[in-house]
């Protein structure tokens, strides 16, 4: 699986002008699934990013994790970040889990979030969407879940 993470102000997504997920301080997460990706990931990612450290404590370092200062998540799925733009001009898909499998990980990483007490706001599967966000710091990074679990 593939994350990237954005610590936010406040972010939101809609789908056909209809505001779908929307928080307030915390980290939006656009997801990707791989195909090779199991339950596995699911756990090993969901865990991992609620216990980053990524937000300022009292003195201006990145020393509090999402359960620290009590923020909110919002999950939307994305695909292209399985794009391969290494050869030619168009991005080939091939790495990306198909639909079904995808659906069913993205699922299941919504239900991971909740299960360790942070329930997410989420777009729509397979859906075009409208996503809005500010950055706090910036700060966004990129993880990967390790295929070696």
């Amino acid at each position: 699986m593939r994350a990237v993470i954005q610590r936010v102000s406040q972010a939101n997504v809609k789908v056909e002008n209809i505001v779908t997920g929307a928080i307030e301080q915390g980290l939006l997460i656009l997801l990707g699934v791989h195909g090779n990706d199991t339950d596995k990931d699911v756990k090993w990612l969901a865990e991992k990013i609620i216990n980053l450290r990524i937000f300022d404590d009292d003195n201006g370092i990145m020393n509090l994790s999402l359960n620290d200062v009590n923020g909110q998540l919002l999950v939307v799925s994305q695909f292209t970040l399985y794009g391969d733009c290494r050869k030619g001009r168009r991005p080939s898909w091939s790495s990306a889990a198909p639909p079904q499998k995808a659906q069913q990980l993205y699922l299941d990483f919504i239900e991971e979030c909740t299960r360790i007490g942070f329930p997410p706001q989420t777009g729509t599967f397979q859906a075009e969407m409208d996503v809005t966000l500010t950055n706090q710091g910036p700060v966004t990074l990129l993880l990967d879940s390790p295929k070696t679990i």
